[in-house]
């Protein structure tokens, strides 16, 4: 049988849908990039705004349109926050809630009437993500979330936090990295709640990832910031810790905060970004912004505007406000007008984008070992560019011959100019060694 998985939102639902196809495959079954001839499709859909749970139905609409033969399964936070509509939509065979995840596979193999059987149970024998065109693997470690930010929906939908168990976790790190894969991204709904139902948390798990593990590059999903402790900024002395977070501040103004109902007010976040700039002055810190949260008044956009300009991420996610039947900010007085919040998402876009290109010149003339991907572009007759990334999360371009390939190899670069979404990068011409100490890369030619 063939397999096909189709994610929206957050790197959460990435995850699940590398554990899923694990799953099938190790069902015997297949999982293939084309959805239009495979047997069932597997959607893990998205509700973190209104915006998002209409994409989830569009998906939803056009994959049974473009393949009315194949069994539909649904699962996510749309699906969870809305069964009965997901199980309404024409073409839907089953819809798993949040809490059932960890039994899709089995779910969809006993109970859909699937004409095929697989040729054999095995383990598989090429990682799902490689099959999905990835270079790199995302690790879910939590579910659930402790807190109520005023605003936010996930909570109840993804519902109590559960922790994986560290070696259960390095069980998963230790088979990808036998599978070559050399970047792993810890996920979570609220990640730094890691170990809350364990009895231990997130600096034990990634001490025993840095001890039992090898894969080369550690990278975490987004934190949120009041949860940063002193033993955590001293595990960036282990250069497989990838000197990048991504803090969601949401506003830079306290008022706002507190009708948020987030733990951290702007002078704490300040703190923090100064310790992990102690501990790498290249550090790459990215966030999330909402714009035009109920009440905010011209002054506290000013505050905020004003805050994220002093701290200068080196990205922002920007998210225009809008309510979500379920949560406290959606009963909140005084709703931001629409072309209000259309002008102010247009300031903090060109806010943002100032100050990626001011992080990105910031590290020019820095030599990186970079982690390629396997996009490339054609250059010419006979080179081609190819992408990677920098261990701060920085998107590099080198061109190098045609025939040559760097998929999945890490190799040092030196960066030398800027453009508007990358660095261009040229070749060392010193053969350095590599920062954990292993045998000198090879150059990017």
């Amino acid at each position: 049988m063939k397999v096909h998985l189709k994610t929206l939102g957050c790197r959460l639902n990435e995850a699940e849908l590398e554990t899923w196809a694990q799953a099938f495959q190790k069902s015997g079954h297949e999982v293939t990039r084309e959805a239009e001839t495979a047997n069932l499709i597997v959607i893990n859909s998205c509700a973190v705004t209104q915006d998002a749970a209409r994409k989830s139905r569009h998906l939803i609409r056009k994959v049974h349109r473009e393949n009315p033969s194949a069994k539909l399964v649904v699962s996510g936070c749309y699906a969870t926050l809305n069964q009965q509509e997901a199980e309404a939509l024409l073409g839907v065979d089953m819809v798993v809630s949040n809490k059932d995840k960890d039994r899709l596979v089995d779910k969809a193999l006993s109970e859909l009437n699937l004409d095929t059987m697989p040729t054999m149970s095995t383990e598989p024998g090429a990682i799902s993500l490689f099959t999905r065109g990835r270079q790199r693997a995302f690790v879910k470690v939590q579910d659930g979330c402790r807190y109520r930010c005023t605003f936010c929906i996930v909570t109840v939908a993804r519902g109590e936090e559960k922790s994986r168990s560290v070696q259960e976790v390095i069980a998963e790190i230790n088979a990808l990295h036998q599978q070559n894969i050399n970047e792993i991204i810890l996920t979570g709904v609220h990640l730094g709640g890691y170990g809350s139902d364990l009895g231990n948390n997130l600096v034990d798990l990634i001490k025993a990832i840095l001890a039992e593990t090898s894969v080369p590059r550690i990278r975490l999903g987004s934190l949120e910031p009041w949860e940063l402790t002193d033993d955590f900024y001293q595990l960036f002395a282990y250069p497989r810790l990838m000197p990048h977070l991504h803090l969601p501040l949401q506003s830079g103004s306290d008022s706002v905060l507190r009708r948020m109902a987030r733990r951290c007010k702007t002078e704490e976040f300040t703190t923090i970004i100064a310790r992990l700039r102690q501990v790498n002055p290249l550090f790459n810190i990215t966030t999330d912004i909402i714009v035009g949260f109920p009440g905010e008044t011209e002054q506290e956009w000013q505050e905020s505007l004003q805050f994220i300009q002093q701290v200068s991420f080196g990205h922002l996610h920007i998210f225009t406000y809008s309510p979500r039947e379920g949560t406290k900010a959606a009963t909140l007085p005084n709703p931001v007008p629409e072309p209000i919040k259309k002008h102010r998402s247009q300031q903090l876009h060109q806010l943002g984008d100032d100050m990626r290109l001011k992080f990105y010149r910031a590290n020019l003339d820095q030599q990186f070992p970079v982690l390629w991907e396997g996009y490339s572009e054609p250059v010419g007759a006979n080179k081609q560019r190819i992408f990677g990334y920098t261990p701060n999360y920085l998107k590099v371009a080198c061109v190098i011959s045609k025939d040559k390939s760097l998929e999945n190899n890490t190799t040092l670069a030196t960066l030398k100019t800027v453009s508007d979404t990358y660095i261009f990068a040229e070749q060392d011409e010193k053969n350095l060694t590599h920062p954990l100490q292993l045998p000198p890369l090879p150059l990017c030619d």
